[in-house]
């Protein structure tokens, strides 16, 4: 039997509290129109989010953590019954002392399960749940106890600042890239130390080559051809907030849609597979399918890309992310999906979650 999606998971922590994915990347890419029923991995929980602001008519997220469906039905809330500065209180983007009260104001609308889940949790809930989940866990250990070794606070603001490419491509040649940077950065990044204290060690299961060689020419693709003036994904890592610019869901111009449009969202504990399942008769319009195919053998993700394009509209479009382990239409499905390869391209290229190697995108026939 194949593997289920979302393997790489226990069900009983939180992997991500944030997505690591450009929303402004998915929701180009999927081009998300009124009336479409659209169905998402739940992971963190934004970009789901983010795909709100489109105005679907029904979007469906999916994840067989229990801890990812606290995380999306915590946010859902915080859109729900908060004002917007309050939701960034409560995620960690803003300052606060008063998160936990946040909390108690929308406990009484979560489910058991939910509640169950954060009130066992008041040090997450106290330091913004964006900190919550072993990935951001581990980038906080690199800016607390690693990058402090490798380049000073004063070094670290003049490389956010940005600049002209050209600006950007000096300064990291010069000042970011020494010998110490490197050396840290295969260390800390390697497949061992990430396995073990990053993603799930099932994540490398079908990956090959060097992961740190493959992290680091992303982030000097990140910090010099992309802006990291315009990076919140970049910001976080490098100081566990956002300073000029935020994530899709985040933005305020995003907030009043997104809560105008909760009511057609819903989300399902469950694996992907077991939904399919018992959802035969629907037709999806878009996937934001993450990057879980990377998780899968290459038999796996045939079998099961095979019935998502089965359970898709004609015209739909599927977006995922790879990291190393390559994952996209095989031959024996071309006559069922068509890859978008040039849109695809430029927006990897233009990627602020940069980790990936590859951005995948294929409509439906």
């Amino acid at each position: 039997m194949a593997a289920k999606h979302g393997g790489r998971t226990d069900g009983r922590h939180l992997s991500y509290a944030q997505c690591w994915e450009d929303a402004d990347v998915l929701l180009e890419a999927l081009d998300i129109r009124p009336g479409h029923v659209c169905l998402s991995i739940a992971s963190g929980g934004d970009n789901t989010l983010a795909m709100l602001s489109r105005s679907p008519e029904r979007l469906i997220a999916v994840d067989r953590n229990p801890a990812q469906i606290a995380c999306l039905e915590l946010k859902a809330a915080a859109y729900r019954l908060l004002e917007y500065d309050e939701v960034r209180e409560l995620l960690g983007s803003l300052p606060s002392c008063r998160r936990e009260r946040l909390y108690r104001r929308l406990r009484p609308s979560l489910s058991a399960d939910a509640c169950r889940y954060w009130d066992a949790r008041p040090e997450a809930i106290a330091m913004g749940i964006g900190e919550a989940g072993k990935f951001e866990g581990y980038f906080r250990l690199f800016r607390g106890r690693v990058l402090p070794l490798i380049h000073s606070r004063e070094r670290v603001a003049q490389l956010l600042l940005g600049g002209t490419r050209e600006a950007r491509e000096t300064f990291y040649d010069a000042a970011w890239d020494t010998r110490r940077w490197r050396l840290m950065f295969h260390a800390f990044f390697s497949r061992l130390v990430m396995g073990r204290l990053g993603r799930d060690r099932g994540y490398f299961r079908y990956v090959e080559g060097g992961v740190a060689r493959h992290l680091l020419a992303r982030t000097r693709h990140a910090l010099t051809a992309l802006n990291p003036a315009d990076n919140p994904y970049v910001q976080w890592i490098l100081l566990g907030r956002y300073t000029t610019a935020l994530p899709c869901a985040l933005r305020p111009d995003r907030f009043a849609a997104i809560r105008a449009n909760l009511d057609r969202l819903e989300w399902h504990c469950c694996a992907l597979e077991d939904w399919l399942a018992s959802h035969e008769g629907l037709k999806i319009d878009r996937y934001n399918l993450s990057d879980i195919f990377e998780y899968m053998s290459a038999e796996a993700y045939r079998q099961l890309l095979t019935r998502l394009a089965r359970a898709g509209r004609p015209g739909g479009r599927m977006a995922y992310w790879n990291l190393l382990a390559e994952r996209r239409r095989p031959a024996e499905l071309a006559d069922r999906l068509e890859p978008m390869v040039a849109l695809a391209a430029r927006l990897h290229a233009e990627d602020r979650a940069f980790f990936y190697g590859d951005f995948v995108l294929e409509e439906i026939r």
